[in-house]
Order: structure tokens, then sequence, then C-alpha cells
């Protein structure tokens, strides 16, 4: 996504919101420069963290509910971004899946660059019946695959949602995992496993 680009969904927001901006000043310019005041860039947590792309931006400014019109204009931007495996396999290992989703190692303040990086899925998910400490910031993905099926289609929805989320839910909480580089395609694939595959223990 151009700056160019940017610049002008931030400009057409008024236009298509105006009753909106009336009733909630922006107060992000603030907000933004104590955060960069306070914020200290430590291990794998650069100042970068704090530069917004123009979907945050959207949904900062909007509290989550941008107009329509421009919530289908970015997710479709979004979704088109999303990189689906060249070989068109979408399913990978449902054991290195579930070690993912276990670990929350990786791209934190006390994680040194380089770290390897965890999916952390439990933190906002239920998933195995087995993992007694989850998190229900998220829906449960219990029995997911058995509920929803395990097809081509499935499996490509599944990938999608990992990968970029904000391509479904433009804004979303959950992280772009796939879009900002923190999982690989085959870590990917393993975490749809963990999702789809009848012999993962989210299924059974």
């Amino acid at each position: 996504m151009n700056r160019n680009f940017v610049l002008c969904i931030l400009a057409c927001t008024s236009l298509l919101a105006p009753s909106v901006q009336a009733e909630a000043p922006d107060l992000s310019q603030e907000a933004m420069a104590m955060i960069r005041r306070d914020f200290q860039p430590r291990g794998s947590a650069g100042l970068n963290r704090l530069d917004q792309d123009a979907v945050q931006a959207v949904c900062n400014r909007f509290a989550n509910k941008p107009p329509q019109q421009l919530m289908g204009l970015l997710q479709a931007d979004q979704q088109a971004a999303i990189k689906f495996p060249a070989d068109g396999n979408l399913l990978g290992d449902w054991k290195a899946g579930e070690a993912l989703a276990q670990s929350g190692r990786g791209l934190t303040w006390s994680d040194s660059p380089g770290t390897a990086v965890g999916g952390n899925c439990y933190n906002c998910h239920q998933l195995s019946p087995a993992e007694l400490s989850f998190g229900t910031l998220g829906p449960s993905l219990l029995k997911f695959g058995k509920l929803r099926g395990n097809t081509a289609e499935t499996q490509r929805y599944v990938y999608g949602k990992i990968y970029n989320a904000k391509a479904a839910n433009l804004c979303s909480n959950m992280p772009r995992f796939g879009h900002v580089g923190a999982l690989g395609e085959k870590q990917i694939k393993d975490l749809v496993a963990l999702i789809l595959d009848p012999e993962s223990p989210v299924n059974k």
C-alpha cells in the first residue's frame, strides 16, 4: 500500500462520515506523542512498532467502526495482498502447529532479534480440550475442522485468516502474522493443520 493511497484514504474519511468525526475529536496525535515520549525500544521491540499503516489508522480514527465503503475498500486491498503457497498445499503438520500455538516467544521486548517466533494462539483461543489455560479474546476454535470440514475452501479461509485477519475483518484484534512477516509459509500451514486436520486434538 503506497503512501499516496494512504493519504487519500485518510483524507476521504472526512467526506464519508463527517458526523463520526464531529462526535469523537481526534486525539490520536496527542496520544502518539505521549507514547513516543515514553516508549523505550528493547530487544525485538523497536520504535517501528509505533508506526501505523492505513488500516490501523482508519480503525483507530473511527473507534473500530469505519464507514462501510471505506471498510470494503481496505478489506479488499488486504485480501489481495495475501500470499498463498505456490504449491497449492495449505495443510502442514498439526504437531508442529500445536508447538507453535503453545509458544509465545519471539518479537517481544524480552526476546533478542532472531528468536524463533511462536503463534501464541492459546493466549486468545481455546484449541485442544487438553489445554486448561487459554484466552477468550478470540472465539473458541475447539472442533473447528470437525464442524466446518477440511475442504480446500475452508483451508484457504483459515490460511488467509492467519496470514492477515484484517482481510476478513478490517479492525480485527488478531495479529496479521503473515502480512508482517512474523510467521512464514510453513508455520502458517502447520497452524492450518492444527485447526483442520481430523487427527489434530482440536477436532477430537
